[in-house]
């Protein structure tokens, strides 16, 4: 018992000095906890040498990891996705893994007779890190953007797939139809008394201690451990128990409490998991890092195939196809997990598991730096996509235009990049000036506003509006009015100060209108050639202060009246 404190003590200790060095180099935490695992492991310096204590402190991390990550599993997301996500995200998954199982077959890994091999491999290559690039979309503020949007709903998927995976592995030594009818049967049972009970039980029980921190965390525990436990009664593994206990709990009207309660738990397990993992990564030899060398480029080309392909099939463009592919071009920490269930199965070798996780930290250092360069390098892959013969949804638009008038025919009114206040300000004037939808023309490069304004029989022109080319074609120089409404924290590769300049240099005499984030910026959009500035939160300000002096004279439901009969009617493109 001593020795598993101490043990521990090491873990935390070592992970979190290696972490600081993470967090200055940034690079992913998760990687500093692999390395903190083998350099005290038994392969590293060998401070921490009990099986026992890697082995429990490993269980431990892996039940709160998947406990948490059920938590943010959103069901009704998913059912919400629409066509393009569930169709995208199932051919990625089931193609990703079948493409991996037969490749890694093809190229001589173990596959029959007891050793799944090829198949752990395939199905791990399938799976992207949600970590990694939840974090790096956050940083780089497009967890909103269409393409972000894309990349959570398949993430989520990919969890399902988990789910259903980990429900079969263990039958696989005995895989007939009867066996699969009955591992389903089994996880539908524990599916089945996780949501009764987290429907008809727990809320009563949460309610009681809400004002209670500590009971409501021993609650979640209790409820983690109690649904890891009936799924081992059930022959299925405490692993999976915990995710479906997290996944029953994810629509529970305490489940943002209870994940806040949690957090910081979770961390500490999830920390000791890695750690642990890492401290079964041995000293490569050959071909380990021979298999890490050929998992790791697979991953990347069979993601880039299985998601850039149906995407751009179903007419998302070439730029919303490319970037959720780039961004899940990973391995993920759930692979690592499903990984480690095979192996404690004896389902696969050590060598593959080894071979894994090497391909996981190279490509998580590695898809760390592209995605935060996505922009760039997708701006410079689409030009060669093109030349190959691949059409973007801009197809045919510069000729057309130029038929019509030299450079383009572009509307008096031109907008700029469009997102919520541009879909706001498209409502506006469809419910109070209808006629001047006739000299609006749009421009911008998201799939779904050029379909939704082109069936609305609104001039839209798709390009990428940091483009001088596609300024011109798309008619600014006989504008009359232009309107910047994105701020510079959501444009890609511009800023509205080189949008001003750029305009200017094609138009001399419209009149442009510009959006600022920092009252520092007006004065270098008005140098820059803009007419008039907008700082969106000074009219925010306005509206809650009248807000506070609507509550002071008791008018606040009369205002909430009014605003939700305005919301009623509106069709904004981006809701």
């Amino acid at each position: 018992m001593h020795e598993l404190i101490g043990d521990i003590t090491l873990c935390i200790l070592f992970a979190w000095v290696l972490g600081l060095a993470a967090q200055f180099s940034r690079q992913p935490s998760i990687l500093a906890y692999l390395i903190a695992g083998f350099v005290i492991g038994p392969f590293g310096t060998g401070w921490v040498k009990s099986q026992d204590s890697i082995s429990v402190i490993s269980e431990l991390g892996l039940i709160f990891m998947l406990f948490m990550i059920g938590l943010e599993i959103d069901l009704k997301k998913i059912i919400r996705a629409g066509p393009v996500i569930l169709i995208a995200g199932g051919v990625q998954i089931i193609g990703g893994a079948l493409l991996g199982l037969l490749f890694f077959i093809a190229v001589g890994v173990a596959m029959g007779e007891g050793h799944y091999d090829a198949l752990y491999l395939g199905v791990a290559c399938a799976l992207s890190s949600t970590v990694i690039i939840v974090k790096v979309l956050y940083e780089k503020r497009e967890l909103d953007t269409l393409p972000g949007r894309i990349t959570l709903g398949i993430l989520v998927l990919q969890d399902v797939f988990a789910i259903l995976f980990l429900a079969v592995q263990p039958s696989l030594d005995n895989l007939q139809i009867s066996v699969i009818l009955l591992s389903f049967a089994r996880a539908g049972t524990l599916v089945a008394i996780a949501l009764l009970l987290s429907r008809y039980v727990l809320p009563q029980l949460f309610h009681r201690v809400a004002r209670s921190p500590e009971l409501i965390l021993l609650g979640a525990l209790a409820w983690c451990f109690l649904i890891a436990e009936i799924a081992e009664q059930l022959q299925l593994s405490r692993e999976m128990g915990s995710l479906v206990a997290g996944v029953s709990l994810s629509t529970f009207p305490y489940a943002l409490d209870v994940t806040a309660k949690v957090t910081t738990l979770r961390d500490f397990f999830i920390t000791l998991f890695f750690v642990a993992l890492g401290m079964t990564i041995p000293v490569p030899n050959m071909s380990v890092v021979g298999l890490a060398l050929i998992v790791a480029p697979f991953t990347v080309a069979s993601r880039l195939l299985s998601t850039f392909t149906p995407l751009f099939l179903m007419r998302q463009g070439l730029r919303a196809s490319l970037l959720p592919a780039i961004n899940l071009a990973q391995i993920s920490e759930f692979s690592l997990v499903i990984i480690q269930t095979g192996v404690a199965a004896g389902h696969l070798r050590g060598e593959t598991s080894n071979a894994a996780s090497f391909a996981f930290v190279v490509l998580a250092v590695l898809s760390t730096f592209v995605i935060v360069r996505s922009d760039p390098i997708t701006r410079r892959t689409i030009p060669l996509l093109k030349r190959l013969g691949l059409r973007d949804l801009d197809h045919g638009q510069a000729h057309e235009a130029g038929d019509k008038a030299g450079h383009g025919a572009g509307r008096p009114i031109v907008i700029l990049g469009f997102f919520r206040t541009a879909s706001a300000l498209l409502a506006e004037i469809e419910r109070n000036q209808p006629a001047l939808l006739d000299r609006i023309g749009v421009i911008d490069f998201n799939p779904v506003v050029f379909r939704t304004l082109s069936e609305r029989g609104i001039q839209v022109t798709y390009g990428d509006i940091s483009n001088v080319d596609t300024l011109v074609h798309a008619g600014i120089g006989h504008a009359e009015l232009i309107v910047l409404s994105v701020p510079d924290a959501l444009l890609k590769g511009a800023s509205n100060e080189k949008l001003v300049r750029h305009v200017r240099a094609i138009n001399g005499t419209a009149k442009i209108v510009a959006t600022a984030d920092l009252i520092a910026d007006v004065n270098d959009l008005y140098d820059a050639g803009a007419d008039y500035v907008v700082l969106p939160r000074l009219n925010n300000a306005q509206v809650l202060l009248n807000l506070i002096e609507a509550a002071s004279g008791g008018l606040l439901a009369e205002r909430r009246s009014h605003a939700e009969a305005l919301l009623a009617d509106r069709r904004e493109v981006l809701p």
